[in-house]
């Protein structure tokens, strides 16, 4: 049989040849369904009720309709044995001895399975994948939806009948568990993996049906036991639900309500309803309740714990007490205790066991007794068994509940039947009567100071007592169950009709809704039974708290706050206390809350009590409080009443409130009009008005921070105005405006104001940072003393912007010409680390005339060793700026792909820093660049001895790999070459005429007359000059005095050769082949030509008439400044065309010179300017 619910309520049953349909309701025959030929063995319906299936003897399967209508049927070769609806789909499983099948809407044939032995039953698993067969073999086999393969079997000990079979339905379990029971009278459980759950459990009958509870917790089995019985889902007998008067073939639940029919063999169909009793038991926050009849869980309600207790038996009651549990099963009781005294223990141990069967109404614990209620007997048992004390009362015990006590003398009020509420004491034979009610008493508590009793009677009214004078305090109807306050005597609360109802002392009831029926109340929780749970709810105890405070009764309100309130509520405590200056009250308040702000005022005010000062009064403390908390007019009232006016003057003008300041304000007093006036600047400029702000400090004659507002909006305006207000008097105010001029870029207004105040050392500054120079030298012309303090400022910025010649005169006049030195020893650095080597070689030149310079100072002095000092550094320097100069073109052929040198002139180059460089290489100086340039030119050039040498000093070089295979290509077939120079390159030395080698080992100078070689300074060529000094006596003046005379000429001698003609700006001379004596020949070749060897080098003598002969054409004159004297040079080539740089006296050839006239305008040596050379040109 089946129920179904579609459209009627209604039962289907197998019996005969009909499926017969009943009224639930009413037990009433509905209709017969004909379809089957024999008998009908089996019935189910789908998972909404719109079909049910039905299988008989007659080997057909029809499915029907909610409306009783058959609408399809199919055929299997055997009799239908069992059929079964998938819970998920609407496929249906059919089975018979020889096969199964499973059907759905969707197919249009029936797909079937052979087996080896019949089928006795079938389950879907939960989610409808798998469905269980149990076979007459013994065997269970679990087969796949889709296609029926069998995934599982499970081969039972014994071989007995698998009669029936079901998947638990409940969603909650984690696996799908299977409960089988078979004719061996043994009930087993079995995973989806077919893996067995615990052990077999003895049924003692043979089972005929078997069914789950639809959420899994309850299992329904029946058989031949003639009953319909109840197990746990771990398949504990719990108790008889149904007693059939034979075998019970079926049973089933209906889905949504706690109704069981069961069908035996006699025909009989019984429906039951069954009811599960709330068993539980409460203890301030600990709560003990019966789960799925077996097990009982103990919550904490306040912490949210729960531990569960396992008892494997049916649970008929459950009490608790302190950190004592008692559980009644059928046949014992257990009484359990906590582990520890540690209230948030939840661990529970097994103290005793009672094994008695007790039948009792109540049940009740305390520390060393078990109290069981009958209709009106009381019996105490001590926990060995042993009955102690019975009480026979006059009427059947209502209620009852223990109220604490010394162990082994807890007390109990009992509640009766005929209106009396007892108080019994454990260690006491003899009852106290407290209070008489005409009514039955329902529901009972005592008050926590032990002097107030609660009462609800059977007409549901709630009765509250003063137990000392018996007399009745209050009443309120319509109550079902009450508690009182387990932490305040004077609070209780009470359900009724959906409503929670709260009580204190005597005030008006506050109502919230509230579904169930109140059991306890702790502070701010009420726990409350609803739908068999129990709710821990917080109800804010708000409404009392206020209902104390309209009555002033702040501590008494304090006290029931601290039962548990919001927030908010501590809040309006705190300031209903303080405002009706109860400290102590408001203190304890505002802690609650961490209102720190108002726990400072509080202990301010303690503190002003304290010392009794003379301020401290009701009126000024409450002021101070209305201040404090915002209400300002208010607290300007009190302020008033208590005589301090000027307090709400100040605070009105913190507030920004400048009109009501203004009302306690008087006019006999300027110093408050000033300050007010200032607070209300202040309030502007925090407004953003820095207009009005400016405008208000002014009449405040607050000018130093009209100056910042002003400043800090860069009004200039502003600042102009304010400072040609003020005099000299006001230093800082004028400095401060000085300062945001300049920031502001308005120098001429911020020398005003240093001039306002007479600084001048502000003044120079300014003029300095603005680089006003002109007007700071002005300044400098009628002050003196300020001119070191100008120079060097002045000095330092033209070295930044590249004038290092003016930088440095800039120096010499400050007095300060090492300063000069050392800006360019810092240049020169930085130019090297940066191989710019063209600017290296400019500073080191720069540097030594520099050192030149302070020679010639030091010269003036008298001091020698400054003089040789700084010599030193000349030459020292003027060296390395010829090295850095040469090198720079060097370098650049090393590194780019093009120069515009020719070869000569880097060969050149590269033996003269080949010969400067023979002892120290200067920073910055590789002299694999200078090698490496040295020799790929010498062997372009036939130089190949100078060649080989090169290669091989290279090779002992760390050499970059860039040019290493170069070099060692070159190394080897340098070796195919002659191992000598070609003649046409080897210097001569023009004094001595001694061809020099391209290595010489000496130098830069002869081998043999040791004559310095002088360069061109573009293509590096020996210059055919000789060196010359005039003889003693002769100044350098003189001597180029002497020079730039015209030669003497004799006219009479006729046989020196030369004739000379003048033909208007025509000057001829012609060369006759004809003797010259002695007085014509030229003296200076003729002392060349006398030249001896020296141990070192000394420079041709001439004296007078020797310079006077010389053309000026012919002598280089190198002017070097004082201490240093002039350079002579004769050119014995007069057809090459030589000039000198008269700044760096650096000789170059004239066209090579004027090449780099054109393309940069200026010496390459010196970087010398050279704007007038073309007016020079024309003026020659």
């Amino acid at each position: 049989k089946q129920w179904y619910q579609r459209r009627v309520r209604g039962v289907i049953a197998a019996t005969s040849n009909f499926v017969r349909v009943y009224n639930a309701a009413n037990g009433d025959f509905v209709a017969p369904l004909k379809g089957h030929k024999d008998a009908v063995y089996c019935v189910c319906y789908n998972r909404d009720g719109t079909r049910f299936a039905s299988g008989g003897a007659d080997r057909t399967v029809i499915i029907w309709t909610d409306e009783l209508v058959g609408i399809l049927k199919y055929q299997h070769n055997e009799a239908i044995q069992s059929v079964c609806y998938n819970p998920v789909t609407s496929h249906l499983i059919s089975c018979t001895s020889i096969d199964f099948g499973i059907w759905s809407p969707e197919q249009k044939s029936v797909v079937k399975h052979k087996v080896s032995n019949k089928i006795t039953c079938s389950s879907w698993t939960k989610d409808g994948q798998y469905a269980a067969l149990g076979f007459y073999s013994g065997q269970i086999s679990i087969r796949a939806l889709k296609g029926g393969e069998e995934r599982v079997k499970i081969d039972r000990p014994g071989g007995a009948p698998i009669w029936c079979l079901a998947w638990n339905p409940a969603k909650s379990e984690a696996v799908d568990i299977m409960a089988v029971a078979d004719w061996n009278q043994k009930l087993s459980f079995y995973q989806l993996n077919g893996r067995q759950i615990g052990k077999d459990r003895h049924l003692g009958y043979d089972p005929g049906c078997l069914r789950w509870y639809p959420g899994g917790e309850y299992l329904l089995i029946g058989g031949s036991n003639k009953e319909v019985g109840l197990y746990t889902k771990e398949g504990i007998y719990l108790t008889k639900i149904v007693d059939m008067g034979a075998w019970a073939w079926c049973v089933d639940v209906f889905p949504s309500q706690n109704y069981i029919i069961a069908g035996s063999h006699d025909g009989s169909i019984k429906v039951t309803q069954l009811n599960f009793n709330t068993v539980h038991g409460l203890y301030k926050d600990r709560y003990a309740y019966r789960e799925n009849m077996t097990d009982v869980i103990i919550q904490n309600l306040l912490q949210d714990q729960k531990v569960k207790i396992k008892c494997r038996d049916w649970v008929k009651k459950v009490a608790i007490y302190k950190y004592r549990l008692a559980v009644q099963l059928p046949d014992k009781i257990i009484v359990y205790e906590l582990y520890s005294d540690d209230v948030s223990d939840m661990h529970y141990r097994v103290k005793d066991k009672i094994m008695q069967r007790f039948d009792c109404n109540l049940l009740v614990v305390t520390a060393h007794h078990i109290l069981l209620c009958k209709d009106h007997r009381l019996q105490a048992y001590a926990f060995s068994g042993a009955k102690e004390r019975e009480w026979v009362l006059e009427a059947n015990i209502r209620y009852i509940k223990v109220t604490g006590g010394p162990p082994g003398k807890e007390g109990l009020l009992v509640g009766l039947r005929n209106g009396q509420v007892l108080k019994i004491f454990v260690n006491n034979p003899f009852p106290m009567l407290i209070i008489k009610q005409p009514q039955c008493i329902r529901c009972i508590d005592i008050s926590m100071g032990r002097d107030k009793l609660a009462i609800i009677d059977e007409t549901q009214t709630c009765s509250v007592y003063d137990i000392k004078s018996k007399k009745l305090l209050f009443q309120e109807p319509n109550a079902t169950s009450l508690a009182w306050n387990t932490h305040n005597s004077d609070m209780m609360c009470f359900s009724s009709n959906g409503y929670l109802n709260i009580k204190a002392s005597n005030f008006p009831v506050h109502q919230r809704k509230m579904q169930g029926y109140v059991v306890g109340f702790t502070g701010s929780k009420i726990f409350c039974l609803q739908n068999l749970t129990m709710q821990a709810v917080d109800v804010p105890q708000s409404a009392p708290m206020n209902q104390y405070i309209e009555k002033k009764m702040f501590q008494t309100a304090y006290d029931v706050a601290c039962l548990g309130v919001t927030n908010n509520d501590w809040l309006h405590l705190a300031n209903e206390a303080l405002e009706n200056l109860n400290l102590a009250v408001a203190k304890n308040a505002f802690t609650r809350v961490r209102e720190l702000r108002y726990l400072e005022f509080i202990a301010q005010i303690e503190e002003r009590k304290q010392s009794k000062a003379a301020e401290t009064t009701n009126n000024l403390i409450l002021a101070d409080y209305y201040a404090f908390k915002g209400e300002f007019q208010e607290a300007a009232k009190m302020y008033k009443k208590s005589g301090n006016e000027d307090k709400a003057m100040a605070m009105f003008s913190d507030l920004r409130q400048f009109e009501n300041a203004k009302d306690f304000l008087t006019s006999s007093d300027p110093k408050n009009i000033k300050g007010l006036i200032k607070r209300q600047a202040e309030w502007c400029k925090s407004t953003n008005d820095p207009g009005s702000a400016i405008d208000l400090y002014m009449a405040a004659s607050a000018f130093a921070e009209a100056i910042e507002i002003a400043g800090k909006q860069k009004w200039t305006d502003k600042l102009v105005e304010i400072m040609r207000q003020l005099d000299k008097s006001y230093v800082e105010e004028l400095r401060g405006c000085a300062g945001y001029f300049k920031d502001l870029g308005k120098y001429e207004f911020a020398a005003e104001s240093y001039q306002k105040l007479g600084e001048l050392n502000s003044l120079v500054e300014l003029h300095i940072e603005s680089q006003q120079w002109q007007e700071a030298f002005t300044l400098c012309e009628d002050h003196p003393e300020f001119k070191e303090s100008v120079y060097i400022p002045y000095a330092n910025f033209l070295a930044e912007n590249d004038k290092f010649d003016e930088a440095q005169e800039a120096y010499y006049i400050a007095g300060k010409p090492t300063e000069a030195v050392k800006v360019l020893e810092k240049l020169t650095h930085n130019a090297v680390a940066e191989r710019r080597f063209d600017d290296a070689s400019y500073y080191f030149w720069k540097l030594s005339m520099a050192y030149l310079k302070l020679a010639n100072q030091a010269q003036t002095r008298g001091d020698e060793d400054e003089v040789n000092q700084y010599l030193d550094k000349f030459q020292d320097y003027q060296h390395r700026a010829e090295i850095y100069y040469v090198y720079q073109t060097i370098h650049r052929y090393t590194e780019e792909p093009f120069t515009s040198h020719l070869p000569e002139a880097l060969f050149n180059m590269a033996r003269f820093l080949l010969h400067n460089l023979s002892q120290e290489i200067p920073y910055g100086i590789s002299k694999v660049s200078i090698l490496y340039a040295l020799a790929k030119q010498s062997k372009n050039m036939g130089a190949y001895k100078m060649a080989r040498h090169a290669f091989d000093k290279l090779q002992q070089l760390v050499i970059p790999r860039r040019f290493q295979q170069a070099i060692d290509l070159s190394s080897i077939t340098i070796r195919s070459k002659p191992f000598q120079d070609k003649d046409e390159l080897l210097p001569m030395c023009s004094k001595c005429s001694t061809t020099n080698p391209l290595l010489n080992q000496m130098g830069n100078q002869c081998i043999n007359c040791q004559q310095p070689f002088v360069h061109s300074f573009y293509a590096f060529e020996v210059l055919p000059l000789v060196e010359f000094i005039p003889e003693n006596g002769i100044s350098d003046l003189e001597a180029v005095k002497f020079i730039n005379q015209d030669p003497p000429t004799n006219n009479n001698n006729k046989n020196n050769g030369w004739q000379e003609t003048n033909q208007g700006d025509v000057q001829t001379m012609s060369f006759e082949n004809t003797n010259t004596s002695h007085y014509d020949e030229d003296t200076f070749e003729t002392r060349l030509q006398n030249w001896e060897s020296m141990t070192s080098y000394q420079p041709v003598e001439v004296g007078a008439e020797i310079l006077k002969k010389m053309p000026r054409s012919e002598v280089v004159v190198l002017k070097w400044g004082s201490p240093l004297r002039y350079q002579f040079y004769k050119n014995l080539m007069p057809d090459i065309i030589l000039d000198t740089c008269d700044s760096c006296n650096r000789i170059f050839y004239a066209d090579d010179l004027e090449l780099q006239y054109l393309q940069k305008q200026a010496c390459p040596f010196c970087r010398k300017s050279v704007d007038k050379i073309e007016q020079n040109e024309e003026e020659g």
